[in-house]
């Protein structure tokens, strides 16, 4: 198969998306039930945003051309299932660069909604109750960062205009950076339990799936608030559900487990729980950068130059 043969699968239409090679054919494809075209011509494949998995994966098993696969989110965990279904050699992107400033902003919009009490606000205005008092500022507070790649980066840029007494950062290996020392996982039990605010941002792996357990919330202080913009199964459902209908802990979730959260879970009504459905990266900074994104890493695939943001490689 020649480039000229060859098709992009694209979850946006081609014209769009400025300064694309004319290498390709380029095919629109945003999960509909109808292919666009016959998926053993293609080879360069951007899966579509906020679908299932089963969606997204529904193509892989008849492309054998397929070099790349280009995911839109940051994780990749909602494509892992299909890789079996891939020949040796195939490269799987994430979407560095595209999600950081969305979703660090609604970190810190979550945490301070959370902390200056703006739920009951916005529920006393439905009542037009006036709902006067002190609440918690986020200047002074210790904020903890679980997860310390291109997101929390983003979002500890983000909190250092609010005059946080200190912003302490874990990753999966301790390292140090331009900002300060990256702590790893295994000094988590020692650093929960300063901090008054606990961000989760860390990708969804088979290290992190239930790091926030019920250890790990015991740990935390009392009063303390878990912000999650990562994976809902970061953080163990039943066990925060304990620590909050104790009263114990709040939580700010953009991201849960079940999710979507179905009608009549618990965690709908749970005392000092936020909940947004899973909207960190749904903003208008997405679209723009995705395509600059699709748009550089197709200029390189076309160039035969490695692309970037390579997670793994099909063996």
């Amino acid at each position: 198969m020649t480039a000229k043969t060859a098709d992009v699968w694209l979850p946006f239409p081609a014209e769009e998306i400025e300064g694309l090679p004319d290498t390709f054919r380029y095919r629109h494809w945003d999960g509909e039930d109808t292919f666009p075209a016959d998926p053993a011509a293609c080879v360069f494949y951007v899966t579509p945003y906020m679908k299932s998995s089963e969606v997204t994966l529904r193509p892989l098993a008849g492309m054998p051309d397929l070099k790349v696969v280009q995911t839109l989110t940051a994780g990749i965990d909602h494509v892992l299932g299909g890789l079996d279904l891939l020949h040796p050699g195939v490269r799987l992107c994430n979407a560095r660069g595209v999600h950081e400033a969305s979703t660090a902003e609604l970190a810190l919009t979550l945490a301070l909604a959370s902390l200056r009490g703006i739920p009951g606000m916005v529920r006393g205005q439905d009542r037009e109750e006036w709902r006067g008092g002190f609440y918690d500022a986020l200047a002074d507070k210790s904020v903890l960062i679980v997860g310390y790649g291109s997101i929390g980066a983003a979002i500890e840029g983000r909190l250092a205009p609010f005059e946080c007494a200190r912003v302490t950062r874990v990753a999966r290996s301790a390292r140090t950076t331009v900002r300060g020392p990256v702590h790893a996982h295994a000094e988590l039990p020692r650093l929960l339990p300063e901090a008054d605010v606990v961000i989760l941002s860390t990708p969804l792996t088979d290290a992190t799936r239930g790091l926030a357990d019920a250890a790990f919330l015991a740990r935390m202080k009392d009063g303390a608030l878990l912000v999650n913009v990562a994976r809902g199964p970061v953080a163990d459902t039943a066990a925060l559900l304990a620590e909050l209908e104790s009263g114990r802990l709040r939580a700010a979730l953009d991201v849960t487990d079940p999710e979507p959260l179905p009608a009549g879970h618990p965690l709908w009504h749970a005392p000092n729980v936020l909940i947004t459905p899973h909207v960190g990266g749904s903003s208008t900074a997405f679209a723009p950068r995705a395509k600059r994104l699709v748009a550089r890493q197709l200029h390189r695939f076309a160039a035969g130059e490695p692309v970037e943001n390579t997670v793994l490689i099909t063996g």
